[in-house]
């Protein structure tokens, strides 16, 4: 089993987009195939809400949190014309947690597998 690959799409997305809108998105706009290891993650204009999508094998699942207060910190491309971004689990987790990860680092003790 290989392990998850979180891919974030750095511009905003119409959270209007079910399953085939996001599919459309993620394997067009971001360059990428649907497949077993892979998690697109999409956020609103105003950075309310962030949706997920991912294939299983058997079917795609997609899940939707909206925040009552705050906004979700989200990254800046690092190059003109990026369009995604690739994050390890753990630094998802913390996103939508509400951890800011701009100047945020992991300490060197923080074991990864």
């Amino acid at each position: 089993m290989s392990a998850l690959k979180v891919y974030l799409a750095v511009e905003p997305c119409d959270m209007r987009k079910g399953f085939n809108g996001l599919t459309v998105a993620a394997v067009e706009h971001l360059a990428q195939p649907l497949a077993c290891d892979a998690l697109f993650v999409f956020v609103n204009k105003r950075h309310t809400r962030v949706k997920l999508l991912c294939f299983d094998g058997t079917g795609t699942w997609l899940a939707t949190k909206r925040l009552e207060k705050g906004t979700f910190s989200w990254p800046e491309p690092s190059e003109t014309g990026q369009r995604k971004i690739t994050l390890q689990p753990e630094a998802l987790r913390l996103l939508l947690d509400g951890v800011d990860m701009r100047g945020a680092k992991f300490r060197p003790w923080y074991e990864r597998s």
